[in-house]
């Protein structure tokens, strides 16, 4: 009988490109609530939300943080992708969350952050 996959490489597996490490403040809001968390990495299509009580699959949110050295906030619609109830090696409790409208000046300081951090690692 074949191995069934971990949740840990199921959630990398499905990035379209790796997440790079960044500690950002995130606000973000679904239909009935506002919350406070920070994300601990971000890629080009997405960021993880580090979060003691993550939202469903397919909920849909807003985001609202500031790119470090940016001074204009971005704000973007999102949509959880992913869950993981509890930490592991991976990380902490939180979800995934998918980009799903960005406009082109977002995406593309959202690409230059990912291409700097990376350069520094």
């Amino acid at each position: 009988m074949p191995e069934k996959p971990s949740l840990a490489s199921t959630e990398h597996d499905r990035r379209k490109s790796p997440r790079t490490p960044v500690l950002i403040p995130v606000d973000y809001s679904t239909v009935d609530a506002f919350f406070s968390e920070f994300t601990t990495n971000i890629n080009e299509g997405g960021m993880f939300v580090g979060t003691d009580q993550p939202h469903p699959v397919d909920t849909t949110v807003t985001l609202h943080f500031r790119l470090p050295g940016g001074d204009d906030p971005c704000v973007v619609a999102g949509r959880v992708v992913w869950v993981r109830e509890v930490p592991d090696k991976e990380g902490p409790r939180g979800m995934g969350i998918e980009f799903e409208e960005l406009d082109d000046l977002t995406r593309s300081r959202i690409n230059d952050l990912v291409r700097e951090l990376r350069t520094q690692a």
